[in-house]
C-alpha cells in the first residue's frame, strides 16, 4: 500500500516536498516512481528511482528542479520540487513495481505499473 502526501497550494517559484510511504510489503523490492495528471491531460511519468538507488529518471521538463530520493529504512520516497511553475499543477501519484517495469513505464503514462497510491494535489499559482 502506498500513501502519498505533501501536496498543496504554492506560488510560482516556491517549493514542495512530496512523500510516498509504503506499507505491507518489502519496500526495497520495488522501484518507486512519481506520475502526475493535470486537468484534461494524460497522466505522465515525471521521475523514478530504482531499488538500489543506482538509477533515476526525470522528465525533461522537471530535470534540475525536482529531486527524487528514497529512504529504505523509512519505507519512504520523496520528491523535492523546487522552482515550481503553474504548469506543474496536477494530481501527483506515486507508484511501485519492478525496476524494469517502472524505469520503462515512467517514460509514458505508467499503464503497466501495478501498484498505485492515491493522488496528492499540487496547485501552483502564478
Amino acid at each position: 500500500q502506498l500513501q502519498a502526501s505533501g501536496g498543496g497550494l504554492v506560488q510560482a517559484g516556491g517549493s514542495l516536498r512530496l512523500s510516498c510511504v509504503a506499507s505491507g510489503s518489502t519496500f526495497d523490492d520495488y522501484a518507486i516512481g512519481w506520475f502526475r495528471q493535470a486537468p484534461g491531460k494524460e497522466r505522465e511519468g515525471i521521475s523514478c528511482i530504482d531499488r538500489s538507488l543506482d538509477s533515476q529518471y526525470y522528465l525533461h521538463s522537471v530535470k534540475g528542479r525536482f529531486t527524487i530520493s528514497r529512504d529504505n529504512t523509512e519505507n519512504t520516497v520523496y520528491l523535492q520540487m523546487n522552482s515550481l511553475k503553474p504548469e506543474d499543477t496536477a494530481v501527483y501519484y506515486c507508484a511501485a513495481d519492478s525496476d524494469y517495469t517502472l524505469l520503462t513505464s515512467v517514460k509514458g503514462s505508467g499503464n503497466s505499473v501495478r501498484f498505485w497510491g492515491q493522488g496528492t494535489l499540487v496547485t501552483v499559482s502564478s
